[in-house]
């Protein structure tokens, strides 16, 4: 299995090569003890073949480059001279999404050469990469310039605690025309942020008698979303499949500015507790480069002004409350208003105790969505993890990398552990110690179906405490010889199952997943010394 991290739905790579390529640019000696990866590179949508196709042969330790060919007029290619070994393939050219071998989701298909494996007749087909464009204008009609427009993708597949993540920017030109191409196959959201370009905003209370025209110009756009609204449970995803090119036009529509008093407190050491104003798009934290600061220092108090009306989340005092604000008028911000916070600190290991190396995303997110807060996200940085004000509640701690959910095991405070990932927030600081399922155990096994080792299967490690379920199943696409590993897996009792074309089955329901349970394979994973399962016998693959 090869795992692929992805942005904007296709395989972040980087292939070095030339237009010069004969049938293979390394390792053109073949011997007896020598093997080949042969196939047709076709267009997914249309079925036929795709010439000029840079196809490569990467190792799948570390994704070096071993060899790489491009397909002839025929879609035909043909990398011989290779060890017997497990392979990524990918697959590149202009105007298709850049795709690994028998692509599923963020999983695909390692290919295994060897003695008795046949590797000459793969059918690599790669998606034409899709255009989303549109056009911001304004009241009236007229374009707006340099908006920014930001995309977002929805979770692909069944993935428990999946988000939406932002996978690209573009800004509109003087036509107010934008455009992301070569996107992937999936769905998609929009929003648009902009100033109004005659905007002046009055602040300060020198300015507070301002007259009729500064009134007029005093003005914002809220962020927008397509279809035009400005209601982000509203917004509606745009789907996009291979080949396609999507119009999507936004209206934008200025609103009267809003202002923002605060009471601006001080800390003990004298120095200005400085209130902070944010605004999140689909739980990713946006700046608000309209809304200023001001007095603070002559007055004791603060003004944000050229502020579009939305749902924001103001952080004031020391110690911090946080209130949630859904501002449809100027207001002033009592400065007891809110919900205390306080700061969640952390380190990351793995289950085995050792630090967690290399980038994660940590994210808090409210367990009682009627709290009004958005989730809370840190990026994980040189060991640690920290939130500068949370409120009190209790919140879900999720830890993703590369793309990728790494379920949590426990959490421990004060030396006190408990499993999963809830934390209780109430009036003190918290130092967490999470630790996450890298690094955990493996389980290896083949899928077959008869006889033979079977490509593409969707292989599945089910717990058999409902509680761990669905936060510790574990995946893979077995290779081509049929061969999978279950990575990260935490000490317990699973079933192992294995099922044909089961990409789409929503797995994440214990009644879907049920009824392929009688045909797995049972395994229980104890820590050991070697981190490894291997399974006595081959899965069975049972039909979807």
């Amino acid at each position: 299995m090869m795992r692929i991290f992805s942005a904007a739905g296709a395989i972040v790579l980087s292939i070095a090569c030339t237009t010069g390529f004969a049938q293979s640019d390394a390792i053109s000696n073949s011997t007896a003890n020598t093997f080949r990866i042969a196939g047709t590179v076709v267009n997914a949508v249309t079925g036929g073949p795709v010439r000029g196709a840079t196809v490569a042969v990467l190792a799948v330790e570390d994704s070096h480059r071993i060899a790489a060919v491009q397909s002839g007029n025929d879609g035909r290619f043909d990398i011989e001279g290779l060890s017997a070994a497990k392979y990524q393939l990918i697959v590149s050219k202009r105007g298709y999404s850049t795709a690994a071998y028998d692509e599923h989701e963020e999983f695909s298909s390692a290919v295994v050469t060897g003695e008795g494996l046949d590797t000459g007749n793969l059918v690599f087909r790669i998606v034409p990469g899709a255009v989303l464009r549109g056009v911001i204008t304004a009241d009236g009609g007229d374009p707006v310039a340099q908006a920014q427009v930001m995309l977002f993708q929805k979770p692909r597949g069944h993935q428990p605690g999946g988000r939406i993540v932002q996978v690209d920017t573009a800004l509109t030109d003087d036509t107010g025309v934008y455009e992301f191409a070569n996107l992937a196959k999936g769905e998609y959201l929009l929003a648009v942020k902009a100033e109004p370009w005659y905007a002046l905003h009055r602040g300060g209370a020198r300015q507070r008698g301002a007259g009729e025209t500064n009134q007029a110009l005093d003005m914002a756009y809220p962020i927008t979303y397509f279809d035009s609204t400005t209601d982000e449970a509203s917004a509606s995803p745009i789907a996009l499949v291979g080949g396609s090119r999507v119009e999507a036009d936004i209206s934008l529509h200025a609103e009267a500015a809003l202002h923002l008093d605060v009471q601006a407190q001080r800390k003990q050491d004298g120095s200005i507790a400085r209130p902070e104003l944010r605004q999140a798009v689909f739980g990713i934290s946006v700046s608000n480069d309209s809304a200023g600061f001001a007095d603070a220092t002559q007055t004791g108090g603060t003004e944000f002004s050229g502020v579009a009306p939305g749902h924001y989340e103001l952080t004031q005092g020391d110690p911090p409350r946080v209130v949630a604000l859904d501002a449809a008028a100027s207001q002033q911000v009592e400065p007891g208003a809110g919900t205390p916070a306080v700061a969640v600190s952390g380190t990351l290991q793995t289950a085995t105790s050792a630090p967690l190396t290399g980038e994660a995303v940590v994210t808090l997110e409210p367990v009682d969505g009627a709290q009004g807060f958005k989730p809370k996200v840190s990026e994980f940085n040189h060991g640690a993890f920290s939130f500068a004000a949370v409120p009190a509640g209790a919140w879900k701690l999720r830890v993703e990398q590369s793309g990728l959910q790494t379920p949590v095991f426990s959490i421990a405070v004060g030396g006190r552990a408990h499993q999963g990932g809830l934390v209780t927030v109430q009036d003190r600081p918290l130092t967490l110690l999470v630790r996450v399922s890298a690094d955990g155990m493996r389980v290896e096994g083949f899928a077959r179906k008869g006889e033979k080792g079977l490509a593409g299967v969707m292989v599945l490690l089910i717990p058999k405490d409902a509680a761990a379920f669905p936060d510790f199943v574990r995946r893979d696409q077995s290779d081509s010889d049929g061969s999978f590993v279950l990575r990260d897996v935490a000490a317990g009792q699973y079933t192992v199952v294995a099922i044909e074309d089961g990409w789409g089955l929503d797995w994440t329901r214990p009644e879907v997943i049920g009824r392929y349970l009688p045909g797995g394979i049972a395994v229980r994973v104890t820590d050991t010394l070697d981190k490894m399962v291997r399974l006595a016998g081959p899965v069975a693959v049972q039909e979807r």
